[in-house]
């Protein structure tokens, strides 16, 4: 199988060749220290070396992609100064109507040609990717975390018109990336983070009230154009996974291992079988700490509970520099793969 075909087939729901492997978006700092441990110069280079049957190609993340006549950017967060958010232009709204006055990004100002291109040009890997689609987090810096969560049960009404708003901007953006991209595209990736470390950062309502919608439009536009979906969400999400499935998603990263029941036990014992996995190599104490034949192990102990629908990967895309060489070569398993 080349790779391509690979990641189809596990995502698929059957039995591939070999277990897939991605290697994630490791750090800037991390790049340096494994380029003279593995002997290469590039990522490309690397991510052939440890054999990644992934690619991902985020327009959100492309610099060169939206073009606004007057080169705004597609959200100006100039007015965050905190981690919460205080100071977001929806802080203090109560008007739905006051929603149409902002500034909201257009889809029609996404240029995606370059982005396509490197699609083109990247092998015959697994190529993920359309817009990274973070319409929670950009509520989250609107209204400011506090204020946001308040009016999910003060003023549902905004919340709804600014989540919608912004949604419809997003599923306009995908379409348009669909479309151009073609055979290119394998899967939909988008992703939002919506858990913590204990538990969802909204209550199981207000996500089926005010997320789930939203999810459920952005998977049925991947299956319209026959992609499959993958959805990205770190922290404690087991509550939702069932809805998720409904939803239409197939493939589900990156399982913070240590969150709460997100533990391989706990997600095989209640999903096996009905989704894909990605991740949960803890990037939290594994990764960094362990030595090379127990990162090696916890791999093959995790594709025991959760193969054959289980993606090599870490239990968060960016490796950070204090993951050494040394377990980047023994998660990627490339003998026993």
């Amino acid at each position: 199988m080349t790779s391509r075909e690979r990641i189809k087939t596990i995502i698929s729901g059957k039995t591939a060749d070999s277990c897939g492997f991605w290697l994630g978006l490791p750090d800037a700092k991390a790049w340096d220290l494994y380029y003279p441990y593995f002997g290469v110069q590039t990522q490309e280079e690397l991510r052939q070396k440890l054999g990644d049957d992934m690619r991902w190609f985020c327009a959100d993340y492309d610099p060169d992609a939206y073009r606004h006549p007057e080169g705004k950017p597609v959200f100006d967060l100039s007015f965050r100064t905190t981690l919460s958010g205080h100071g977001g232009p929806f802080e203090d709204c109560e008007d739905p109507a006051e929603i149409e006055t902002y500034p909201w990004p257009k889809a029609e100002y996404f240029n995606f040609s370059g982005i396509i291109e490197r699609m083109k040009n990247a092998g015959d890997v697994y190529r993920m990717g359309g817009m990274w689609s973070p319409f929670y987090h950009n509520m989250m810096d609107l209204f400011g975390i506090e204020s946001y969560m308040i009016k999910m049960y003060t003023d549902p009404e905004v919340v709804h018109a600014a989540t919608d708003r912004l949604g419809q901007f997003y599923l306009e953006a995908n379409e348009r990336f669909i479309q151009e991209a073609g055979d290119e595209l394998d899967a939909l990736f988008f992703g939002n983070d919506f858990g913590t470390q204990q538990d969802l950062i909204c209550g199981p309502t207000q996500f089926d009230e005010f997320i789930l919608p939203w999810l459920r439009r952005f998977a049925a536009l991947g299956k319209k154009y026959n992609k499959q979906v993958i959805l990205h969400s770190c922290g404690s999400i087991y509550k939702v996974i069932d809805r998720l499935i409904d939803a239409g998603v197939d493939c589900l990263h990156p399982l913070q291992a240590l969150a709460k029941d997100m533990d391989a036990e706990s997600l095989a014992s209640a999903f096996k079988g009905r989704i894909t996995f990605m991740g949960g190599i803890d990037t939290q104490n594994l990764l960094p700490n362990a030595a090379p034949d127990e990162v090696a192990a916890e791999v093959k102990r995790i594709r025991e509970l959760l193969g054959p629908r289980w993606i090599i990967s870490s239990s968060h895309e960016h490796i950070m520099p204090n993951v050494p060489p040394q377990n980047i070569e023994a998660m990627a398993c490339i003998d026993y793969r």
